[in-house]
């Protein structure tokens, strides 16, 4: 009879193999350990804090999300968190949130005076160019961060110069880009984890240029992309246009304010576009 020991170790094997392996955005799947939290032992990731109530409360497995303008959205949660993504001091939501993240690549992105009344401000790079890590809960709201590189006004790179967050509330996992620079690696999409929704920069130019941040969003593969950073219509229109190539459904919101909910994503990538100043 053939000892069962060599097939003991291949089995062995592939499970040290499955383990190692970085886990990927699998479209169609709702379980919860997609989302970047449950895999908050990845070096890249990080967490934060919240306050204050919204002015119109989530239902209980809701995220309320607005465009405020630019590259700053105010996320509410049902439990009463608030949050202003790319905090600055030229475009603000109307209440201090409880909690502010930052990118560096210019003043329009980040505050050096961020209102006292903030509880948790968290920049997306650090001065000595070592990767930021946050990994914060507040209330019901996750708050983490992946690193990622920026070019310089020389034309050279910034080595963990900004960060794409991401925020889970509801079972809904929501990732600002920031001021991308790069096309997203197997390793960074494995770090990600399913993504719900995108808070995409569509500009072409100061961030990724639209091939490669089409390219991102394919290999998100998420539900939901919500366009931002494009300075003027004709930037926007020549994106959803090559977005629309892309099989990518388009929807004008006539709010700049949406709720959402794992139960309302829409079955196929649609492009929801909110108006902002």
């Amino acid at each position: 009879m053939p000892s069962p020991f060599p097939r003991l170790l291949a089995v062995c094997i592939l499970g040290l193999i499955g383990l190692a392996m970085p886990p990927l955005a699998t479209p169609g799947h709702a379980q919860a350990d997609r989302c970047p939290k449950l895999v908050a032992t990845s070096p890249f990731l990080s967490p934060p804090r919240l306050t204050a109530l919204p002015a119109a409360m989530p239902q209980p497995r809701e995220v309320s999300l607005t465009f405020v303008g630019h590259a700053t959205f105010l996320i509410e949660t049902a439990g009463g968190v608030t949050l202003a993504t790319d905090y600055n001091d030229y475009v603000r939501p109307a209440i201090v949130p409880r909690v502010a993240t930052m990118n560096r690549a210019h003043s329009t992105h980040y505050s050096l005076n961020p209102d006292p009344g903030i509880e948790h401000v968290l920049k997306g790079w650090r001065e000595d160019r070592e990767p930021a890590r946050h990994d914060l809960e507040v209330d019901d709201l996750w708050i983490g961060n992946l690193p990622t590189n920026i070019r310089d006004w020389e034309g050279g790179t910034i080595q963990n110069g900004n960060s794409i967050f991401i925020f889970r509330a509801a079972d809904l996992c929501i990732a600002h880009l920031g001021h991308l620079h790069h096309i997203l690696t197997p390793e960074d999409l494995g770090a990600l984890g399913r993504i719900d929704i995108v808070l995409a920069p569509v500009d072409g130019s100061y961030t990724l240029d639209v091939d490669g941040m089409i390219e991102v969003l394919k290999a998100l593969e998420s539900p939901v992309v919500i366009p931002m950073h494009y300075f003027n219509p004709s930037t926007l229109e020549r994106f959803l246009a090559r977005l629309a190539d892309s099989r990518y459904a388009v929807q004008r919101q006539p709010s700049a304010t949406m709720m959402f909910s794992r139960a309302t994503l829409p079955t196929t990538p649609t492009v929801m576009v909110l108006p902002g100043r």
